[in-house]
């Protein structure tokens, strides 16, 4: 016979009921009421105080009360969570910490009279630390003895020192809760758990993203660690923040085993907010990770397969939906511990616009302080129909600079390029500067803008590091410098010989759609500077044909701002739909023309996106300060938004001689399948001799798909004058009667 006492059955100690007679048993608590109705309620519920157990319940209900129902009604009410068990025998905790454990869903009988045993360590492991932590009722001992959490205090999360605590921690299997308590944001956890989740070295990684000033500071004097910062704090912000300490420790030891605690916390004490900061393990992580994961990437064939169409409105035909997307890749947005700093509105302009910004773009590398400043005032966009579509748009092109970015864990295979043979491709082929910009480099380095940059020339015989990429065409890995295929390589002394740009870097929901838009993308530029350079007279495109709603209320509000808007055709050789969308102001000496670009299989979808791409850039014709210059960090730019006009520039214009062009002078046919398109294009540029290489950039921590396409041949729209298509094509497309001379390109440099 068991004689052991039973539970008693009441509320849980952080609710309070009231009994409203003829209208409900009311159960309340901070966060709310619950209405209960139902017979005999009235009856069970001052019974529910915690001092019985069910057989005594039953006993004292009045005896019109089935015991039947009263189990059901406290199955429902346990099914609630509005009751809980107790213990029969009074716990040791006061009643107010009994209520705060019931409140946060932890068994009292658990939280109540266990001491957890910590140990405190770190820069802050003093006395008032202590202090808070044995008031949360924990016992703090010794370095020697056995405990079951460790507390580290620091000034800075990136402290070398934590390193080391890391391997430590590893090493003996104790998890440490990380925390900085002091400065105006006080940060707090994750608690690190060796073997579960990310380790120090997954977030100071991520942390690292978020300071690229300081990384090039340190980078620039050849120091490590981050740059000490005096201490600022004030008495009630310091109680404040070792008593947060003290609660994430006791909570963690009491429930948090069993639930998630891999986050950092921020307090801002200058308005009282907090924010949590996810913090996920890298996948790739050298101390905790496979650091062989990228490289393993690299080294194996690009295969890819069918893949259906999932959105095909917008500004592209896609694997998935945009919200899906989002959805996804959220958690990547965290000045703290994300990738992507922010996702915001573009608050200059009209909200029509629909551009949005994602943080500083990796794009420009980190060559010297001006390159800095010049990535730290440009930042990532995105360009939609929709919010929805812009806003997943600028979070797609951040994720896809950060995986472009060097890490250090990609593929390398030392050597010159005379002594790799065959495998490799000349990096004059895709970086086609011409001999006389070689010579004149100086003076363009130093008075346009950073991406017009001229290296220096390339000796074939100079020892670099390369990187396998894939060609589609001939099934087979080529090598082309790491440097041109990765932003932010360490440079080494002496001559520049490659630099990376964005061209035909992409993301996309699957491998399929990011290398099909890095094609697009590689397509739409070369189409584009074919046309600029070589200012040629192009056909005008009709948005009314396409019938689209959007494109009518666009060119609505640019003439409500007093702009006009056309859009070109600059369709190349390749065959793909390229498009050009030009604003500018009427009645005004300043026209501060615009340009978006666009290209797409479908030539309704290259419309809408250079007509989106010239929402995006907008703002920047908008944001003008008192000393006149705009929103654009680049002289070429402050440049054409002054000077240019289509009196100027009447190859801006379209071609008066020829009539508009609708859909139906496009030669197109629907596809529901992506790896269809992706051969449609392949196929284009292989008919012109083009080899298509593919690197996929994917980042094992990151996970959406990423690639950079390389078309060796294919021209950038930024000034890169080599022999070639660029003088070549338009006379095979009749633009041109002979080839543009040199000294005749435009010499005003593509600044987008």
């Amino acid at each position: 016979m068991n004689d052991a006492p039973r539970p008693l059955v009441g509320f849980k100690r952080h609710l309070s009921t009231a009994v409203v007679p003829g209208d409900a048993v009311y159960v309340l608590s901070e966060d709310g009421a619950t209405a209960l109705r139902g017979s005999h309620l009235e009856s069970l519920v001052p019974l529910l105080d915690g001092t019985r157990d069910f057989a005594a319940l039953c006993r004292e209900l009045p005896e019109d009360v089935p015991a039947e129902q009263v189990a059901g009604l406290l199955s429902r009410l346990a099914d609630a969570g509005l009751l809980a068990l107790r213990a029969p025998t009074p716990l040791r905790a006061s009643a107010e910490a009994l209520a705060y454990w019931d409140a946060v869903g932890v068994d009292a009988v658990e939280a109540g009279p266990r001491p957890g045993r910590v140990v405190l360590l770190g820069a802050h492991a003093d006395s008032a630390a202590a202090h808070a932590l044995r008031t949360a009722g924990l016992v703090v001992v010794g370095d020697d003895e056995a405990a079951e959490l460790s507390v580290v205090l620091c000034d800075d999360y990136l402290s070398e020192e934590l390193s080391e605590v890391d391997a430590v921690h590893r090493a003996c299997g104790r998890p440490w809760l990380l925390a900085k308590p002091t400065g105006v944001r006080v940060w707090l956890g994750p608690v690190f758990t060796p073997g579960q989740g990310a380790c120090w070295h997954c977030l100071a990684a991520r942390l690292w993203v978020n300071r690229p000033a300081e990384a090039h500071v340190l980078g620039a004097l050849g120091l490590t660690g981050p740059v000490p910062r005096p201490a600022a704090t004030l008495p009630p912000l310091a109680a404040v923040a070792v008593n947060l300490v003290a609660l994430q420790a006791v909570t963690w030891l009491t429930a948090g085993q069993h639930r998630d605690r891999r986050a950092v916390w921020t307090f801002d004490s200058r308005d009282l907010t907090g924010r949590h900061h996810e913090v996920r393990p890298r996948p790739q992580c050298p101390s905790c990770g496979d650091p062989e994961l990228v490289r393993e990437r690299t080294r194996r064939p690009v295969l890819l397969c069918s893949r259906a169409k999932a959105h095909t409105t917008g500004g592209g035909h896609r694997a998935l939906p945009p919200e899906q997307v989002l959805d996804t890749y959220r958690h990547l947005v965290s000045p703290v511990t994300g990738v992507v700093k922010e996702l915001r509105r573009d608050p200059r302009g009209p909200a029509f616009f629909n551009s949005f910004r994602s943080g500083p773009t990796t794009a420009l590398g980190r060559r010297g302080a001006q390159r800095l400043r010049s990535a730290l005032r440009t930042h990532n966009g995105g360009k939609g129909v929709t919010p929805l579509q812009a806003e997943v748009s600028a979070l797609c092109e951040a994720l896809e600079r950060h995986s472009g970015h060097h890490d250090g864990d990609e593929e390398r295979v030392r050597g010159s390029y005379r002594s790799l043979g065959e495998a490799a491709v000349h990096p004059n082929a895709c970086q086609l500067y011409h001999r006389h910009q070689y010579t004149d480099r100086a003076r363009t380095n130093t008075h346009h803008g950073a991406f017009q940059f001229v290296c220096d020339p390339f000796d074939e015989d100079a020892v670099l590091d390369w990187t396998p990429v894939w060609s589609l065409t001939r099934g087979e890995h080529r090598l082309l410098p790491t440097a041109m295929l990765y932003f932010g390589v360490p440079a080494q002394p002496g001559p520049v010989y490659v630099l990376a740009d964005s061209n035909g870097n992409a993301a996309g929901g699957c491998l399929e759609d990011a290398v099909l838009q890095g094609m697009l993308e590689v397509v739409e530029r070369d189409a584009v500077a074919l046309w600029w350079y070589n200012r040629t007279r192009q056909p005008a495109v009709d948005p009314d044909a396409f019938g689209d709603p959007w494109t009518a209320e666009l060119r609505q509000v640019h003439a409500s701002l007093g702009r006009e808007v056309w859009v070109l055709d600059v369709t190349s050789d390749i065959g793909v739909p390229a498009m050009v969308a030009l604003s500018r102001r009427t009645g005004h000496t300043r026209e501060e023309i615009v340009l978006g670009c666009g290209a797409h299989l479908d030539p309704a979808v290259a419309l809408r996106r250079a007509l989106s791409e010239l929402n995006q850039l907008m703002p920047a014709v908008l944001d003008t300060g008192a000393d006149g210059r705009y929103g654009w960090d680049d002289p070429d730019a402050q440049w054409w938004f002054r000077e240019a006009t289509t009196d100027d520039q009447p190859h801006l214009l379209p071609d008066p001689a020829r009539p508009a062009l609708g859909p139906g002078d496009y030669d197109y046919a629907h596809s529901p399948d992506l790896l269809t398109d992706v051969r449609t294009v392949q196929q284009r540029l292989q008919s012109a001799d083009l080899d298509v290489l593919l690197l996929d950039q994917t980042r094992p921590d990151i996970g959406l798909p990423v690639v950079k396409v390389v078309v060796p041949g294919m021209r950038g729209f930024w000034a890169r004058f080599a022999p070639g298509r660029l003088y070549d094509v338009p006379v095979q497309l009749g633009r041109l009667s002979s080839p543009m001379a040199y000294e005749d390109l435009n010499p005003v440099p593509l600044f987008l």
